[in-house]
């Protein structure tokens, strides 16, 4: 499999396969989300589109990085998501990084969203699909983020080698400037379990779909069969 590692800036064509990684918090939350019972997460372009959307579908679940603020009903963060009920919901996320990413690739035949959370089934998925090369995009801190890139370099690696272990790319991410800032609160919005929840390996046995649905990016789990399935 042929890869590269590309911050959102970086891109410079439609990849064919993509996988946007953003650890801390993006889509940890989005995989909280449909643990949670979310039935969809339409990625906004803007905080402005999210409010419209949300005043167009009320039942829908608005999600916003940083602290709360009015129109919005939650915020970025798994530790504070994982107490919600979201059965047969909508949401609706904006956040810096995750979601600016994923609009970056929307035109890409295959769009995975990850995170250490969905790691082991978003690779499983590229073996299944025969991915013969894949952009990851490294949506924090320009793609500087080293939580993201050793995620991202993580699912790469157990694309291809299966016993790949995991402790150094976890290392990796839980020494990162995310997580400390996350740690100190230096971050809005945050619970104290953040940064544990977000290097939860393989928490969950789905992977994560984005596609263009009626002119909206919209993230569904995919279940992805067991090597035993």
């Amino acid at each position: 499999m042929d890869t590269r590692f590309l911050a959102i800036a970086e891109l410079d064509d439609v990849p064919s396969v993509a996988v946007v990684v953003d650890v801390m918090r993006a889509f940890t939350v989005a995989a909280w989300a449909f643990a949670r019972g979310a039935e969809k997460i339409v990625l906004a372009e803007s905080l402005d589109e999210a409010l419209a959307l949300k005043a167009r579908h009320p039942g829908w679940v608005a999600l916003k990085d940083g602290p709360p603020a009015p129109g919005f009903d939650a915020v970025n963060s798994p530790g504070m998501l994982r107490s919600v009920d979201l059965g047969g919901r909508t949401v609706v996320q904006k956040t810096t990084a995750g979601t600016v990413g994923a609009l970056a690739v929307k035109e890409a035949s295959l769009v995975l969203c990850a995170g250490f959370v969905v790691a082991e089934a978003t690779a499983r998925l590229l073996r299944i699909r025969a991915a013969d090369r894949v952009t990851f995009v490294v949506t924090g801190e320009d793609g500087r983020a080293d939580e993201d890139l050793a995620c991202a370099q993580y699912i790469a690696r157990r694309a291809t080698e299966a016993d790949t272990d995991a402790d150094a790319f976890l290392r990796r991410a839980g020494g990162s400037r995310a997580a400390a800032e996350l740690a100190q609160g230096v971050r809005q919005g945050v619970h104290p379990d953040d940064v544990a929840l977000c290097l939860e390996l393989d928490r969950f046995p789905f992977a994560m779909v984005a596609t263009l649905e009626d002119q909206l990016m919209v993230l569904r789990p995919s279940a992805v069969p067991s090597p035993t399935d």
